[in-house]
């Protein structure tokens, strides 16, 4: 091969090669966010692609006057498990606690610790919710009526933010926290200003905050969704009873 040729042949190797260590050099600097609530600053009007039931992709735009028809078109998913993680804070004090939660279909288990250190397991069906305490054999029983399995999170619902009014909304647009894509709402309610992340992908809440005026009072964080169908014995009384 002419000499020529072969030594532009290598310095357009070399040329591509820089390149390509300087686009990965700055996706490193940039790295993931960090696992911590985002600032309040927003970007009205922005589009975003959130996945359909049937799969596809439909593009929407979010804004405070059309998040709550961008939030309607998300589905949670039908399996999952999740621990949420949820604090309190007031005038001298806070505390937290973590819940553990198995989702199938119409049954939802969920076990809380308490901040006296007991957990409060709970299985809520399509008829009835099953609770108790620890490893104890009592086990209280009720239909399902006031006790649901959203109360008994307890934590917000993306449901809250269809029931706003529109007013009410003042940010909305598209989200990432420690890389998990978001759809972002918030709203400012007498004294109150409410935040919320919906993951764009599980359709699920991962953040939310509660502030009076500058102070925040409450905040859930549960970022990890793990799609897999939970067991039978996930929803199995401590008697050995079968609920499914």
């Amino acid at each position: 091969m002419d000499r020529r040729k072969l030594s532009w042949i290598t310095w357009v190797f070399v040329v591509l090669t820089v390149l390509v260590l300087v686009m990965m050099l700055m996706d490193t600097l940039h790295g993931p966010d960090g696992m911590v609530l985002p600032d309040t600053s927003t970007t009205s009007g922005q589009t975003g692609e959130i996945p359909t039931p049937d799969g596809a992709l439909a593009v929407v735009e979010v804004s405070p006057s059309t998040v709550q028809a961008a939030v309607e078109t998300l589905a949670r998913p039908e399996a999952y498990r999740r621990t949420v993680t949820v604090e309190q804070f007031w005038s001298g004090g806070s505390s937290s606690y973590e819940i553990a939660m198995a989702v199938s279909g119409p049954w939802t288990r969920t076990d809380r610790t308490m901040p006296d250190g007991r957990v409060r397991h709970t299985i809520t069906g399509p008829e009835d919710v099953y609770i108790w305490y620890n490893n104890e054999a009592a086990v209280y029983t009720s239909p399902v009526g006031d006790i649901t399995a959203d109360h008994e999170l307890p934590i917000p619902t993306y449901e809250d933010i269809l029931s706003l009014d529109v007013e009410a909304i003042i940010a909305a647009d598209y989200r990432t926290i420690s890389n998990v894509a978001c759809i972002y709402a918030e709203a400012q309610t007498g004294e109150y200003t409410l935040r919320y992340w919906i993951g764009v992908d599980s359709g699920l809440l991962v953040a939310a905050e509660k502030l009076l005026g500058d102070e925040t009072v409450y905040r859930m964080l549960s970022l990890t969704v793990d799609q897999t169908e939970p067991t039978a014995a996930e929803f199995t009384l401590p008697d050995g009873t079968f609920l499914w």
